[in-house]
């Protein structure tokens, strides 16, 4: 009996290897090792004011500066530059869910609704369907950009990158053989990856690894309320430190606790909608208690991101949120475009079909800002147990092992909305594919430097103005 519904039509595991492996003669696996910049290609600077005038203006040279550290942190801001050129390469034509920017350090530890720590992707700003090997191109060119800040030698970048790209490789080929619910129940358990992981790890390596699952496991609510906020005449606030945290009463037109009040019941009354009838429930149990404008990562520095504090049954009580603002995706102006009427709904949706567990809190919102614009966001806890890796500190033996857990990561949250038959099919049980990623990886990190340069350039010739904060 034939049921037409949801379900989509069910093709046998050997008709989805032979579309897997008819996708080679789109494209090559050979031909991911070329990289050339387009005749056409568009200033990088150009790409990256583009982006600018749509952001906090006196935020914008901070955002210069930390892109300005050096070309890994410059890379971790020029999502938009790289999507513009991979949409002008080879194209496999198989489609997954996309993270749209996973650079090594958007994977980390984060914790589960169990309370489990996990190894996962963590931000999603760019999310849309695409191209499975846009995802990895990123993350494997990532990982020679983190390389070269180490000063490894070019054997020790390769390696990096091929083992990240096998780990990858052979992950999807085991997703292909397992039953669809135990993919999407698949996890990369902390506990369990140290176990795995133990005889490839020195005694210094497993002591730093060690030592970073329990960091993160410090780095929750609690920690970020004694960090962030302070005891002031109307209470429990958060910390002034302007321009990096700037309260929501210095922001506004009107600062009256009454104007003040207004601004703050309109972000959460249209953002608990959103939660499912529970997670309301649980949230009802809180007040909003005080806002302030954050300036985070390098990408993001300028967009609008919020961190809200809400108390529950006393000042002890907290629960600590970011609204982070969510445009178009880097990747729309190359895939079609979204169907979605809120960014911030984007983003959500993508997380949630791309994470094993996600926070409890995610939802989305638009509200219309002080400038009269409608903007929209998507809203989770600001830490809960994040452990933050920093690649290019890593020794050869680390940044391997950290390669190889972000490529396995990847292959799942690739799996859970792409066909894992196709994919692994595609790609080979041999390593063609991994030295074409190699090759490519350093081609794009030249490119990278190339683009840094250009940024450092308009800074010299008073083009941009940068600031390092």
């Amino acid at each position: 009996m034939t049921v037409p519904s949801v379900f989509t039509t069910s093709l046998s595991p050997a008709e989805r290897a032979t579309y897997g492996r008819e996708a080679r003669r789109r494209a090559p696996r050979s031909s991911h090792g070329w990289y050339e910049a387009a005749a056409q290609r568009l200033d990088p600077v150009e790409v990256v004011e583009r982006q600018s005038a749509e952001r906090v203006p006196e935020l914008v040279p901070i955002r210069y500066g930390r892109m300005l550290e050096s070309p890994f942190r410059f890379y971790r801001g020029a999502a938009a530059i790289m999507a513009a050129d991979l949409a002008a390469l080879p194209d496999t034509g198989l489609q997954v869910q996309l993270c749209g920017d996973a650079h090594p350090l958007n994977f980390r530890l984060l914790a589960s609704p169990e309370r489990r720590l996990v190894f996962d992707i963590n931000d999603f700003d760019e999310t849309l369907p695409g191209p499975f090997e846009w995802d990895v191109k990123r993350l494997a060119a990532g990982f020679v950009t983190a390389a070269r800040a180490n000063g490894f030698s070019r054997k020790e970048q390769n390696s990096t990158v091929r083992v990240c790209v096998r780990a990858y490789r052979e992950r999807m080929r085991e997703f292909a053989g397992m039953r669809t619910l135990d993919i999407w129940y698949a996890q990369d358990a902390a506990d369990r990856l140290h176990e795995l992981l133990a005889s490839a790890m020195d005694k210094e390596t497993a002591r730093r690894t060690a030592r970073a699952a329990r960091r993160a496991r410090t780095r929750t609510h609690l920690r970020a309320f004694d960090k962030l906020t302070e005891i002031t005449d109307q209470g429990r606030r958060i910390t002034p430190d302007p321009p990096l945290i700037t309260p929501l009463d210095q922001l506004m037109d009107d600062p009256s606790e009454e104007g003040r009040e207004k601004e703050l019941r309109g972000l959460v009354d249209q953002y608990a909608r959103t939660l499912p009838s529970e997670r309301r429930h649980l949230l009802r149990r809180y007040r909003l208690v005080d806002m302030a404008r954050k300036v985070v990562g390098v990408g993001s520095v300028g967009t609008r991101c919020w961190i809200l504090l809400l108390l529950g049954r006393d000042d002890d009580d907290p629960l600590l949120l970011q609204a982070k603002e969510a445009g178009e995706s880097v990747l729309s102006a190359h895939t079609g475009g979204d169907r979605y009427d809120n960014q911030g709904r984007r983003v959500v949706t993508g997380q949630r079909l791309m994470q094993t567990t996600s926070d409890i809190f995610l939802g989305w919102t638009s509200v219309v800002g002080f400038d009269g614009q409608d903007r929209d966001f998507y809203v989770r806890q600001l830490w809960d147990w994040k452990g933050i890796a920093q690649p290019e500190t890593m020794q050869p033996s680390l940044l391997d092992l950290f390669g190889r857990l972000c490529g396995a990561s990847l292959a799942r949250a690739h799996a859970r909305s792409g066909d894992p038959v196709a994919l692994a099919a595609y790609l080979g049980a041999g390593d063609g594919f991994d030295r074409a990623l190699t090759e490519f990886a350093q081609a794009y990190a030249d490119q990278n430097e190339r683009d840094f340069a250009a940024l450092e350039a308009a800074r010299r010739s008073g083009r941009i103005r940068a600031e390092r904060l």
